[in-house]
């Protein structure tokens, strides 16, 4: 996410009651909006319905500036809201949702000396030509320098501001509390298991040291792949606040929309390809669908993977899983379909035969591009607000609230976003030859051969 060279930077809250505090007012802000916005319906004769009271522009506006000024987990669980809303909100509240993802506010110079003194002791600034204090890049965690040692190399520093990691569990405690209170989520759904998955997955991206070793076990698995390009981890300036990567450059992927055909064809040919790869043969994925995690070189045609905070490993059952419902989807299966998701867990053999018949229909409709024979065109085609509709349909009937397992959640993530970059590129893809690759793979040999190798 860019920044203003320019912009002042506001420090970033680290205690736990000055960022409960923030929320408060978050919340008593928008309560007052809700009720100022229902006296105002209510004088014109109309009954108020509770999500558009909540879902004002001004109410909208009220919690991003806040998350922003935040940052850390309550940021991040925006940002997930804001990916997923999409074509489903009015324009003017998608963009300003959109917010979250393009205007993180930067720490001021003086909270990022603090940091860095903290983590590299007195007298950093002697290991370094130029060090620059005007981010490159801002996000909910952390925020990235770009700097060059005395010895020559060209690093991108991420540097995480001070208080995520103790504020993860508050944080996504109180943002699970508004959404309680908005009933948005009925009171009867169990949201403890997903509250302590989504605990445990920001836990993991505020390790750095964690991301400095995924970094360097997707440098080795992508190693037989030119075409991607994974930053050198450099340990001698990394700890668990602060990730020194080497330098790449390239354009934001998604500015390729002028591109020719072919070409956008292939970037995202290249990311479903790396997905597959990712679920079957690695057993580990980069589940950020996030467009500024991708870069592309237009000279060497490379794709420059970013972040990898968000790594997740996948069992050999759960791509198992996976395949045999993938190849039932281009066998045209409803029966074999049905059965796998009964496996995965989408839904269980207590679930009522409509609620079924659901979930099998909307996993059909995301599977579509695996049925296409040929290229699936993602710009003719209305797949992304079709499946949200259905999605939120579904969600919508609160005798069918069941949270999927936590696995599922996290490639559903990635899937989306790379359909939403497919979309924005308007490509056109071969995803059915992609996926057929895998077809004869077993139990996965790749993969045991990959763990094997590592």
């Amino acid at each position: 996410m860019k920044t203003s060279p320019d912009a002042p930077g506001s420090p970033v809250p680290s205690s736990r009651l000055g960022r409960l505090a923030r929320l408060g007012q978050m919340a008593t802000g928008v309560a007052g909006n809700m009720l100022m916005e229902g006296a105002r319906q209510l004088a014109q004769g109309k009954r108020p319905n509770l999500s558009d009271l909540l879902l004002t522009p001004a109410n909208v506006n009220r919690v991003t500036q806040q998350l922003a000024q935040m940052r850390g987990a309550a940021m991040k669980l925006g940002q997930l809201v804001s990916m997923d809303a999409g074509d489903l909100l009015p324009p003017e509240l998608a963009a300003l949702l959109d917010r979250l993802r393009s205007d993180a506010q930067a720490m001021p110079r003086r909270q990022v000396q603090a940091v860095l003194s903290a983590n590299w002791g007195a007298g950093w600034q002697q290991r370094f030509e130029p060090f620059s204090f005007n981010p490159i890049a801002a996000a909910s965690i952390g925020q990235v320098h770009r700097a060059t040692t005395r010895d020559g190399r060209d690093l991108a520093i991420k540097i995480q501001y001070p208080g995520v990691r103790k504020s993860i569990s508050s944080d996504v405690n109180n943002v699970a509390s508004l959404l309680r209170l908005s009933g948005l989520i009925p009171k009867t759904l169990d949201l403890a298991p997903l509250l302590s998955e989504a605990k445990r997955q920001l836990r993991e991206e505020a390790d750095y040291q964690l991301e400095g070793a995924h970094l360097l076990r997707f440098a080795g698995l992508l190693a037989d792949a030119p075409e991607f390009v994974v930053p050198a981890f450099h340990a001698d300036l990394s700890t668990k606040n602060v990730l020194a990567m080497s330098y790449v450059g390239g354009v934001p992927v998604e500015s390729m929309v002028d591109a020719p055909q072919a070409e956008r064809d292939r970037i995202v040919s290249l990311l479903v390809g790396l997905l597959f790869r990712e679920l079957f043969e690695f057993g580990l994925m980069q589940t950020d669908p996030n467009f500024a995690n991708y870069r592309y070189d237009p000279a060497t045609r490379q794709l420059m993977l970013l972040d990898f905070g968000a790594t997740r490993s996948f069992s050999l059952e759960f791509g198992q899983g996976y395949r045999a419902l993938m190849m039932a989807a281009m066998a045209g299966d409803r029966a074999a379909k049905k059965r796998t998701l009964l496996a995965i867990g989408y839904f269980s053999a207590q679930t009522q035969p409509k609620h079924q018949d659901a979930v099998l229909s909307l996993c059909e409709l995301a599977l579509t591009p695996l049925r296409q024979q040929g290229n699936f065109d993602f710009a003719s085609s209305d797949l992304v607000p079709r499946l949200r509709e259905a999605g939120m349909a579904l969600g919508l009937d609160r005798d069918f609230w069941h949270i999927p397992p936590i696995d599922t959640l996290f490639l559903h993530r990635k899937l989306g976003g790379l359909y939403l970059l497919a979309a924005r590129l308007r490509a056109r893809v071969n995803v059915q030859q992609l996926v057929r690759e895998y077809e004869a793979v077993g139990e996965r040999a790749a993969f045991s051969k990959s763990v094997k190798a590592a």
